[in-house]
């Protein structure tokens, strides 16, 4: 049996791995996934640093070409594997995507990821800090998520792709999403997608 061109190198329960996960099940591909186990730093050792220099996950190598980062992989994703609507070509469109993208990589990795890490981990941080990112990224999603169904548009992009997992995973930081209506519509529309993976819960 030929194995998958497609290798993911990811950590199960890592919000930035799942994104590229549930990303590849949206597209329908077929891949081998390569566990690599942070707890024993596996991720800053030479064999791992040379796929990626930052001794971060994910990494995608698809053939020959390797790539690292989850946003960046996501972007690859749509555009060598996905339809247009995915990441749209247009500047306007690709603009509001990238827009989110970015709050994916701040608000978001700052707030309610690191709130997760805290509560799950005991990683020390600043943990009220980290909850009032949340918070307020919640709060410019949820009304934004109150004029339109998903984050960039109306159809789903990897915009939706990348806030998805660390937003419903929100909760496992103790940062609770009932005062926000329309980002709780939005991730049941997400889980509706034909291909949606869940996120393993960390307690699970």
């Amino acid at each position: 049996m030929t194995r998958p061109a497609l290798k993911l190198y990811d950590f199960a329960l890592s919000g930035h791995s799942h994104r590229v996960r549930l990303m590849l099940s949206l597209l329908g591909l077929e891949y081998e996934t390569i566990p690599v186990n942070l707890r024993e730093g596996e991720h800053k050792r030479p064999d791992f640093l040379k796929l990626n220099r930052f001794g971060q996950i994910p990494v995608l190598a698809d053939g020959d070409e390797t790539i690292p980062d989850s946003n960046a992989i996501l972007v690859y994703l749509a555009r060598r594997y996905g339809h247009g609507d995915w990441l749209p070509a247009d500047p306007l469109g690709e603009a509001r995507v990238q827009r989110w993208l970015s709050a994916a990589a701040g608000p978001l990795a700052f707030g309610a990821a690191q709130a997760r890490l805290h509560k799950w981990r005991g990683v020390p941080l600043d943990y009220e800090l980290a909850a009032s990112r949340a918070k307020a990224l919640f709060q410019v999603m949820d009304e934004e998520l109150a004029e339109r169904p998903f984050l960039a548009g109306d159809t789903a992009t990897i915009a939706d792709v990348a806030l998805y997992t660390y937003t419903a995973r929100a909760p496992e930081g103790e940062i609770p999403l009932e005062p926000y209506p329309h980002v709780r519509a939005w991730l049941a529309r997400v889980e509706a997608l034909p291909g949606f993976l869940p996120m393993p819960a960390i307690n699970a």
